[in-house]
């Protein structure tokens, strides 16, 4: 194949998408890879796509119409990356709801994923998480999904319709509803130890709660934290499948 502008524009298309969804998804998208090794990353991507897509011409008829394909294709690779990383975010929800009741809120630390302050029982969350991420391939789901949509959403053809906004408002309810699930069981233990200090602030008040209830709950959560540890892998296992399913269905709607 002549190598046209025509052709170069296609390529740069294709490389717009591969990026977004790079500098989104989980892994590929944390702040400790330099932006470097993503674009990188990106670029060898988007050669392995080139050759798995048939190149069609892109039709526009002026440089604005062009520009409004770029965000087109920014957009796709956005939302394709989304449906990952909100998994993600999950595990994040769900320890600083645990530190909240622990007492460990009041200590932040830089998350170097994100470059944002989290609590320690949220970092370290998100790093089993990422470990089981790349334990079970799921960074090849990722490159996957990315060279699929190009099968049902081609370039320059994405819509995004009302179904879309749906399957987003669904996933952002399943979003809360699964991070309550993961810490409910710690949740639970820690409200009836609150009753319980209620309970004896009213038979004994000179006994000093507020220090012995901090350490008393730090103690179990702890406790309760290591307890449930063994149920991680099943609570990342079920938000894998999670992930497999919103991402095809983000797929499907910019296809309809």
């Amino acid at each position: 194949m002549n190598f046209t502008v025509e052709y170069l524009e296609y390529i740069l298309l294709v490389f717009i998408r591969v990026a977004s969804v790079v500098f989104v998804a989980p892994f590929f998208g944390s702040s400790e890879i330099p932006r470097r090794v993503k674009v990188a990353i990106a670029f060898f991507l988007s050669l392995t796509v080139m050759n798995q897509v048939d190149y069609k011409a892109v039709e526009y008829a002026h440089i604005l119409e062009y520009s409004g394909l770029v965000l087109k294709e920014a957009i796709t690779g956005i939302i394709i990356g989304l449906g990952s990383r909100l998994c993600l975010y999950i595990f994040n929800f769900s320890g600083n709801m645990l530190d909240m009741e622990i007492g460990f809120s009041m200590v932040q630390e830089m998350d170097p994923t994100t470059n944002v302050n989290s609590t320690i029982t949220s970092n370290f969350y998100m790093y089993i998480f990422m470990l089981l991420f790349l334990v079970s391939d799921m960074h090849y789901f990722i490159i996957d999904a990315m060279m699929d949509s190009y099968q049902l959403v081609p370039i320059g053809g994405a819509k995004f319709s009302v179904d879309l906004y749906h399957i987003m408002v669904t996933f952002i309810t399943n979003y809360f509803v699964i991070g309550f699930r993961i810490v409910l069981p710690i949740f639970c233990c820690m409200l009836v130890i609150n009753i319980v200090l209620g309970i004896l602030a009213k038979i004994a008040p000179q006994m000093n709660m507020f220090v012995v209830g901090m350490q008393l709950k730090v103690f179990v959560g702890l406790v309760l934290l290591f307890l449930t540890m063994q149920l991680f892998a099943g609570a990342a296992d079920f938000l894998f499948d999670e992930m497999h399913t919103f991402t095809k269905y983000f797929v499907q709607a910019m296809a309809a």
